[in-house]
């Protein structure tokens, strides 16, 4: 199953990243693909849902996600289904260090059907894509 992770740091208190990560509506802002990301039912917790539209691959997608694991200031989990052809998992976790926050950010794509002939593409296309999302959520949580 494709996956991609990237850890960064940033000079930034865990509570604040936590507060900016958890609300997976920022995904607006610092995921690259992202076109738009809608809350449709809870407060953010484990059961929140979620509507979110990437386009990616030349292709726009929309995925439900649900929160399956929210450890405050520690560890947010997403279950994701774009239909029958692809499921996801993402799972952000943040811990403090000496001077501020890391942030690990890991998304497992499981494919099926018809989707299953695009998995050998995906590898080269996640490296950009972590690349990318890494560098624009460095970023946005500098400027918090």
């Amino acid at each position: 199953m494709p996956s991609v992770e990237r850890t960064i740091e940033v000079d930034q208190p865990i509570a604040k990243v936590w507060d900016y990560v958890s609300d997976f509506r920022s995904t607006e802002e610092w995921d690259p693909p992202t076109v738009s990301t809608v809350r449709t039912s809870g407060d953010g917790g484990v059961g929140t849902t979620y509507v979110n539209t990437s386009a990616f691959l030349g292709h726009e997608t929309q995925v439900e996600y649900r929160v399956t694991e929210f450890v405050p200031q520690s560890r947010l989990q997403l279950a994701g289904d774009a239909g029958k052809s692809l499921d996801l998992l993402d799972t952000i976790t943040v811990e403090s260090t000496a001077t501020g926050t890391r942030l690990t950010y890991h998304a497992e794509f499981t494919t099926s059907g018809a989707a299953k002939l695009t998995e050998p593409l995906l590898p080269p296309a996640l490296k950009i894509l972590g690349d990318r999302v890494a560098e624009s959520l460095r970023d946005h949580l500098t400027r918090l």
